[in-house]
């Protein structure tokens, strides 16, 4: 039993129960049983470790919610709410069914808003927001849309087969962020910390390929293997003079370029 569970006392029906772990099972295919020797339930296979921790993460969350009126005075949640997070459950249902969907879409960029016919294919979250992505019915092309800026949503009747050459983990798989790979290719990138940092940077890695190459009272050096897209850039620049790029010298070029156009805005 999880140590998070210690101080609760669940009393629920056998059939309740059996529900639940079907449920959980159909939702996150994790997959529960019960074992005779120890006389308790464990999660019999961990084939998606990431999603059970996210799962037991927001298991502590709902519960630290469901006592926050009670603890208001201890307790501070960041008030940003993202837009759209309405829209979650049926968006889980039209990818699970394989259902198309269409809604309204505003461009931020064009400052315009279209009509999307889509293929929902898996969500995504990034920086407290959701993102879904699939394929554009009409363009035969895999887009990402933030649910901050659909409107009109709607769960058609049309099913849709499921593209074989597309998975979600494989094609973020070498991404920071939202944006996907493109025809990019990953290259090394070492980044340079100083010890107060890199304490931050090894409790919560940048990246799943991160790989320390020192770690001394001078600071901390790591490498990634990571396609650099903005939302990389956006990362490092937030980060300020506490890294340093060591290499690409193409990522050097770009955040100095960064830096001195924010400067400009000052000078």
């Amino acid at each position: 039993m999880d140590s998070r569970s210690e101080d609760f006392n669940y009393r629920i029906s056998i059939r309740t129960f059996q529900r639940d772990i079907k449920d959980i099972y159909d939702l996150y295919k994790i997959h529960i049983e019960f074992d005779k020797s120890g006389q308790k339930y464990h999660i019999a296979s961990e084939d998606k470790p990431e999603a059970t921790e996210r799962l037991l993460s927001a298991f502590d969350t709902f519960n630290a919610l469901g006592i926050a009126d009670r603890l208001s005075d201890f307790i501070h949640f960041d008030t940003r709410r993202p837009k759209g997070t309405e829209n979650l459950f049926g968006l889980v249902h039209a990818i699970k069914d394989r259902l198309q969907i269409k809604f309204a879409y505003h461009d931020f960029r064009k400052d315009s808003t279209y009509l999307v016919t889509l293929n929902p294919y898996a969500l995504k979250e990034f920086e407290h927001r959701w993102y879904v992505l699939g394929n554009v019915v009409s363009k035969n092309h895999i887009r990402t849309f933030g649910l901050d800026r659909i409107t009109a949503f709607e769960i058609t009747n049309k099913h849709f087969d499921a593209r074989d050459d597309f998975n979600v983990n494989e094609n973020f798989k070498n991404c920071f962020g939202i944006i996907g790979p493109g025809n990019a290719e990953p290259e090394e990138v070492i980044l340079s910390f100083d010890k107060f940092q890199g304490k931050y940077i090894k409790t919560l890695p940048l990246h799943s390929s991160q790989k320390i190459i020192s770690d001394t009272d001078e600071g901390l050096q790591i490498s990634l293997n990571i396609i650099l897209t903005y939302d990389f850039h956006i990362q490092l620049l937030s980060l300020g003079a506490r890294v340093l790029v060591i290499k690409p010298e193409s990522l050097i070029v770009t955040l100095k370029t960064e830096l001195q156009n924010a400067l400009a805005h000052y000078a």
